[in-house]
């Protein structure tokens, strides 16, 4: 007699018992994959938003730079407000490294309004401040319309307004006429927010020169912004204080606005971190779901286990098969969440005005995780499925 040969199970074969076990059973297949798919899809959404608005700042910070300080006045040992120089502006730009100084001196009990008709108490939270030195340089604030004062417009009642100062005003282009310290002025430029400079947005600034004359500025600047070379930041941030206020270094206040984005940025991930936790909770109640199906499976399927182990099938065989189709419902509800949570990051991105930035790591690394997800949701039924006896499951048919 011939030796028998050994039965062997294919990979095309495993591949057909797998999508088999799941047409089988559509409704179930659906069901029992959504848990995964929504907790892939959350976990991939909070990741992709995550970057994206990541991506955002880091590209904020590449063309805003990361070498501007702004020094402001601290309070004395008695806890007093203290006030700036009146000539620490040119004493800034003696630093060796400093590129660009410039000041806003604001002006209390002077506004700005629409016209002459409007109340004194409405003011909009606007304030009035005199622009000093090489201010758009040194915040590196664009323009949306208009220009900068110039030797002429600074010393005549013209005026730059911030974008929030703008809207509230209801002025779009320049070339309109505002109402500013009781007189009238004309606003001959418009700037776009800054994110390092945010007090610029509502505010309105006018020349030094027609300040005095006509405001009564006393040329105290209340807040400075230098910027200078890249490697020359940490030097300078320690020599402003004392070349500012010699006497006093102490009550001299300098900070780095890009400090503070970097900081919302670490915030930002902590967060992030928070909720691909909560996601991973709802994948690991999905995988949970994706191993009551199948051990369910194995119980409705025992006359299918008996008539395959009677054929030839070895317990590897139906092991494999039991798992593989674990593997695969998790693996079509990993699609299916990578898919929705990328349109999640999508949308997002597009409604925030950001670029989509996901890394294509991600994706994989979440279809992946399914997959593993699956695997070990389906080891037990597997098991469970290699043990039973072919008599015994053809019995009970």
């Amino acid at each position: 007699m011939g030796q028998l040969k050994r039965s062997k199970l294919r990979s095309g074969d495993l591949l057909a018992l797998g999508f088999h076990g799941l047409r089988a059973r559509p409704m179930r297949a659906v069901l029992s994959s959504l848990g995964i798919a929504i907790g892939i899809a959350a976990m991939i959404a909070v990741i992709g938003i995550s970057t994206s608005s990541q991506a955002l700042v880091k590209e904020k910070l590449a063309v805003l730079g990361t070498n501007l300080l702004t020094v402001s006045a601290g309070t004395d040992v008695l806890g007093q407000e203290t006030e700036l120089p009146k000539d620490a502006v040119a004493n800034i730009k003696r630093i060796p490294g400093v590129q660009h100084a410039g000041s806003i001196g604001t002006m209390e009990g002077v506004n700005i309004y629409r016209n002459d008709r409007i109340e004194p108490s409405r003011t909009g939270g606007l304030t009035v401040a005199v622009a000093g030195g090489d201010l758009l340089s040194a915040t590196g604030v664009n323009l949306l319309d208009g220009s900068w004062f110039n030797d002429a417009t600074e010393r005549l009642p013209a005026t730059v307004l911030g974008r929030t100062t703008a809207e509230r005003l209801g002025i779009q282009k320049a070339g309109s006429i505002v109402w500013l310290g009781g007189q009238q002025f004309t606003v001959v430029g418009i700037l776009d927010s800054s994110p390092l400079a945010p007090e610029l947005d509502s505010i309105a600034l006018v020349g030094e020169p027609v300040a005095r004359k006509l405001l009564g500025y006393t040329g105290i600047p209340t807040r400075i912004f230098e910027r200078s070379v890249e490697d020359r930041v940490a030097a300078v941030r320690e020599l402003l204080p004392p070349t500012i206020n010699p006497q006093a270094p102490n009550e001299v206040k300098v900070s780095r606005p890009s400090d503070a984005l970097a900081a919302k940025n670490t915030v930002d991930q902590a967060f992030t971190g928070l909720l691909v936790g909560v996601g991973s909770i709802a994948l690991l109640v999905g995988g949970i779901g994706v191993a009551n199906t199948m051990v369910i499976s194995v119980l409705e399927r025992r006359s299918e286990i008996g008539l395959r182990r009677s054929l030839g099938a070895t317990r590897r065989h139906i092991r494999l098969q039991f798992l593989f189709e674990a593997m695969l419902l998790s693996a079509l509800g990993g699609a299916a969440g990578t898919l929705l949570g990328w349109l999640v990051t999508a949308i997002a991105a597009r409604s925030n005005g950001w670029a989509v930035a996901i890394p294509p790591a991600v994706l994989f690394a979440g279809i992946l995780v399914t997959i593993a997800v699956g695997a070990i949701a389906g080891v037990l039924p597997a098991v469970r499925a290699a043990r039973t006896a072919p008599t015994a499951a053809l019995a009970s048919a």
